[in-house]
């Protein structure tokens, strides 16, 4: 695709995405692999990840992030208290930071937008408080502006994602019960006004119903809809 510019973006399966840059930084969004029966088992990450971008705490997001980082060298990037909560299992490099704030990730400029959802994490008490939800902006230098909104419901202030940062591709979950689902996100779509949209937290367990399918069916012809299969890549 044109607005790429030379970046790849892997979907692998529920909130998973892997983003390659043309001038070669990865970042993994994500990470739940074990565990996820929708990830593409043939699927091999790549050995070396610069950056991991965590939404919120819930387990099916932090996932395999520990053993990850810990395999390929990665710094893990997630709002405070979640950053801290990660440190806190023998990482080393983390980036803690908050809602409107923007770190740098070699040529991508990362700014954390907001996401409404919850964001507990397991720990050894049970359910630890690790911040709050988040999405992120990703501005690739020479490149396409990509918009993961992590778990959430429709928003208004997305229209302020859309005025700050026209971001062209749109991360959304639709399938609902936990997050929107295709009719509140064919709202979101027509409030961030992307290029195109990429369904993620869809059919990886009974309760998420909702399909690209009625998504693309409520956008009409007004904005396209990406079908992956995970591990296929835009």
């Amino acid at each position: 695709m044109d607005i790429l510019k030379g970046t790849r973006v892997t979907w692998l399966g529920h909130s998973v995405v892997l983003v390659e840059t043309a001038a070669g930084t990865r970042i993994l969004i994500d990470p739940f692999i074990t565990g996820n029966p929708k990830y593409p088992k043939s699927f091999k990450l790549p050995a070396k990840i610069d950056y991991i971008l965590l939404t919120h705490g819930h387990g099916d997001h932090v996932g395999d992030t520990v053993q990850i980082a810990n395999q390929s060298g990665a710094t893990v990037v997630a709002i405070y208290e979640l950053a801290d909560f990660v440190a806190q299992q023998g990482l080393e490099k983390t980036i803690g930071m908050n809602l409107g704030g923007t770190v740098r990730l070699g040529e991508v400029a990362v700014t954390m937008t907001e996401a409404k959802h919850s964001s507990g994490a397991h720990g050894a008490t049970g359910t630890e408080y690790v911040g709050i939800a988040a999405g992120y902006v990703l501005e690739i230098e020479g490149g396409a502006v990509l918009y993961h909104a992590g778990d959430t419901a429709v928003f208004g202030d997305m229209r302020l994602i859309y005025e700050l940062y026209r971001p062209q591709i749109a991360m959304l979950p639709i399938g609902g019960h936990y997050t929107m689902g295709p009719r509140e996100a064919a709202m979101a779509v027509r409030l961030l006004e992307p290029n195109l949209v990429l369904p993620l937290h869809f059919g990886t367990f009974p309760p998420l119903t909702g399909t690209p399918s009625e998504l693309q069916e409520l956008l009409g012809s007004s904005v396209k809809v990406a079908f992956l299969e995970p591990g296929d890549s835009l």
